[in-house]
């Protein structure tokens, strides 16, 4: 990275112009992990105190996003999931030509308990499947889905590998779904979320609750957890003439 040498800047605006420069031309593209604050100061010859100062502004303004144990990247307009229609995260991803992958937490046969048997309308006891999936874009976790099926609805649901296929896009491919329920609320992150999302348990959280039902039953629910930094709920709707 070159710096301007002129000694009349201080050498931090020089760092924060030369960074700025390469997000403008597009030479550093949206999502571009951009160098340590170690390797820039070796590179440069400046303290990191003299690094960290642009990047922390650079950040301010929304160019830059540090995400807590991968590294500071360029920032890129937050993904929009959709609240209208059914549409699994990695073709949201894919469609914005990034790279989707998906690390399976837990894919079991459980019992219906606690808060599980009203939001699946089940019996306590009753037989469910659940699945929990961290989804990454490009190698960064943007959403965590925690998910119970009925078995009676999908029964072959545990058998699949949701490392090659959501489990939207598998849903969908066996069902046909006739009511849905969308709830967003905003969460704080326990430690085992964050962990997983690699976001601090001070950054609020996004959670879509959907419920899915078929012919009067309910077939899923999930919850969706989307640290707020890297993601925005958003609906587009057709407007009605009724009152």
């Amino acid at each position: 990275m070159e710096l301007s040498g002129d000694t009349s800047v201080p050498m931090y605006q020089q760092i924060k112009n030369a960074i700025k420069k390469k997000i403008v031309s597009g030479e550093w593209e949206p999502g571009y992990m951009i160098p340590s604050e170690n390797q820039l100061a070796l590179e440069l010859g400046a303290s990191r105190m003299t690094i960290n100062r642009p990047l922390r502004e650079l950040t301010a303004v929304g160019l830059l996003k540090r995400v807590h144990g991968l590294g500071t990247f360029v920032a890129e307009p937050p993904r929009q999931a959709s609240l209208i229609k059914l549409r699994s995260i990695a073709e949201e991803i894919q469609s914005q030509g990034k790279i989707h992958r998906a690390d399976v937490l837990f894919l079991s046969k459980v019992s219906a308990q606690g808060e599980v048997i009203e939001g699946m309308n089940v019996r306590a006891g009753s037989p469910l499947f659940q699945l929990k999936v961290v989804h990454y874009q490009d190698n960064i976790p943007i959403q965590m889905e925690s998910r119970y099926v009925n078995p009676e609805k999908v029964p072959y649901f545990i058998d699949v590998d949701f490392t090659t296929t959501t489990s939207t896009d598998y849903l969908v491919s066996q069902i046909r779904p006739d009511e849905l329920e969308h709830i967003v609320q905003a969460m704080m992150p326990d430690d085992f979320i964050a962990k997983h999302l690699v976001i601090p348990l001070t950054e609020p959280c996004l959670r879509l609750k959907r419920r899915t039902w078929e012919k009067g039953t309910i077939v899923t629910a999930v919850d969706m957890i989307y640290p707020s930094s890297r993601y925005d709920l958003g609906a587009r709707y057709l407007p009605s003439t009724e009152t």
